[in-house]
């Protein structure tokens, strides 16, 4: 049976531990027991851990093997800031998909409420990713970066840059990735609820970003957002 998968709290030479909340749901929910086998991710590898002892909200690991791990691909989701409760629903389901990078984006059409919040929102995002990373036997969490204006965003560096636009006909986002395949990173930036602006859309082809669409239909952000993660990693990953 593949065992479950934690990222450590602390990490000292042969040792690592999990503490507060994070210790708790392995105690409280997952019944931990000393002598149990996990993974554990520690920063730089994944190691086979077994508890050596359950103490309060802690739990404390002796690490044993490194265990080969499949290397992420280099892809970083811009995300316009939409609906707290089905960004976060994206958000969990692209971390499990494998990006390695999360922004969160306020463009014109994000509500003026939700912009003004989102920078509170960074810590319950990055406990979101992290659970999401252990479910799905990830190494280590994406990052979930503070929010940034899309003035700013459209200067991010990579390889290639594509802005997914409901209003691109000719290039389909599968294509241009199979065409630009690339170990220099790719970002895929996301529109909020009500699509990109024109000015928006303009800034972004200035800037170099390529626009590229999924289909024909019209999808909600966070539909939009984890279709358009899947299309890119198995872009990468076929033959």
């Amino acid at each position: 049976m593949t065992r479950r998968r934690w990222i450590a709290d602390e990490v000292f030479g042969d040792r690592a531990a999990l503490l507060g909340e994070h210790a708790n749901h392995l105690i409280r929910v997952l019944r931990a027991r000393v002598g149990q086998d996990f993974d554990i991710a520690t920063g730089d590898s994944v190691r086979r851990g077994r508890i050596v002892s359950i103490t309060g909200d802690r739990v404390d690991f002796d690490l044993g093997e490194e265990i080969p791990v499949i290397e992420t691909m280099q892809l970083t989701l811009l995300l316009a800031i939409f609906k707290f409760d089905r960004m976060e629903w994206a958000i969990e389901k692209c971390t499990e998909l494998g990006v390695v990078r999360i922004i969160p984006v306020i463009a014109r059409r994000t509500n003026s409420h939700l912009a003004s919040a989102s920078g509170k929102r960074v810590e319950r995002w990055q406990r979101i990713a992290q659970q999401a990373a252990e479910q799905s036997r990830r190494s280590t969490p994406p990052e979930i970066s503070e929010p940034l204006k899309v003035a700013d965003a459209v200067n991010l560096a990579a390889a290639l840059r594509i802005l997914l636009s409901e209003s691109e006909s000719q290039t389909q986002l599968r294509d241009t990735v199979k065409a630009d395949r690339t170990s220099g990173g790719i970002l895929l930036a996301v529109g909020p609820e009500g699509g990109w602006t024109e000015d928006e859309l303009k800034l972004f082809e200035r800037c170099g970003w390529i626009a590229a669409s999924l289909g024909n239909t019209i999808l909600r952000a966070e539909t939009a957002a984890i279709a358009a993660t899947a299309v890119v990693t198995s872009a990468l990953y076929s033959p």
